[in-house]
Order: C-alpha cells, then structure tokens, then sequence
C-alpha cells in the first residue's frame, strides 16, 4: 500500500494527529511531499520500538539533541517508510531482529529542526514530516551504540522513557502519546 494510502487509512489519536496527517495529505496529494533532505520539509520515519509484553521501549542517547530518544531517520527517496524505520533501527541499534508489529501507521507528526551542525556542515532549519511504526524485540538481544549518530542503546520502562528525555515537548506530547496507543495493542508472552 503506498504511502498516501496508508495516511487516508490511518485513524487519528489526537487532534495534533488529524491536523499532521491532514497536511501530509494535502503534501502527497499535491505531489509536494519531498523525499530527499537537501528540501525544508522532508519525509522521516520513526519507531516506537517495544518487547513484546510492552512494557519497555528502547531508546538511543542521540549526540545531535543530547537526549534520549526514539529511534528513525531520513526517508532519502524511499517511499515504504516502514522499512525506512526498520533499517534506522537496525543501523542505530544494532538489532538484528525488530519486526513489526502492525505493518500500520502507528502515529504521524509534523516536527521542527532546529538548525545544527553534522559532521562539520551546517545543517539550516527544516520540518521532519514524520510517520511512526509501532516495532517489537527482544530487550535480551544485544544492542550497540552507532557513533556518529548517538552515545548509547538501552531498553527503559514505559514510564522511564518519558522521563530520559530532555525535550519537553516530546515528554507531553509524542513520547506520552505513543505509550498510551499501546493499550490497543495487546502484550505478547
């Protein structure tokens, strides 16, 4: 199913997601929504990576933000977003078996950058245009670090993920949200 399709089809959890999704709509729909992150606005995909009881979630020490966070990167002209994520888990994590745990559209988020420097260039400014993947490992599995990109791999409870962030705004309002979606999705034993 492509990427369009998967937005129509994906049922909003909060109103940040029905206005996200309404303008990646508009976007995709209009053939704007680019792919290549030389443009100001770009597709990104990111995974809530979760064991199967769901009650842990992995996160990377990110250099970039000096926060814990979520896992994810650039699209870079890919289209199937789901494996956009499950390869960005990969690299970051070193995980070699993350699946996922429904091939839909987990959450949708429209979320700024700030400019920045990444390996001694100057990045400006620019909006990730983000889809979210809901994934699943085995927090037994061994993790390693990526060292360009972040300082640490380590699993957190759901509670303690929220709080190993440093950016407030994804605290409240991504990190919080995408625990609370996992009620619909039942643990696995």
């Amino acid at each position: 199913m492509n990427l369009t399709a998967q937005l129509r089809n994906f049922r909003p959890w909060n109103e940040q997601e029905e206005r996200d999704r309404a303008a990646l709509l508009r976007l995709l729909e209009g053939g704007q929504a680019p792919c290549g992150r030389e443009d100001p606005a770009h597709l990104t995909a990111s995974a809530w990576v979760v064991s199967p009881g769901r009650d842990r979630v992995l996160l990377a020490y990110h250099n970039l933000y000096n926060s814990w966070a979520w896992l994810g990167g650039h699209a870079d002209g890919e289209r199937d977003l789901l494996s956009v994520a499950l390869r960005e888990v990969r690299e970051e994590s070193g995980l070699e078996d993350v699946r996922p745990v429904s091939p839909d559209i987990y959450s949708v988020e429209i979320l700024t950058v700030d400019g920045h420097e990444k390996r001694g260039r100057y990045v400006s400014s620019h909006l990730h245009l983000n889809v979210t993947f809901l994934l699943e490992a085995d927090p037994a599995a061994p993790v390693r670090r990526k060292a360009d990109e972040n300082s640490a791999v380590a699993w957190f409870s759901l509670e303690e993920a929220v709080a190993a962030s440093t950016e407030p705004w994804f605290q409240a309002r991504i990190y919080s949200k995408l625990n609370a979606k996992l009620a619909g999705f039942p643990p696995r034993r």
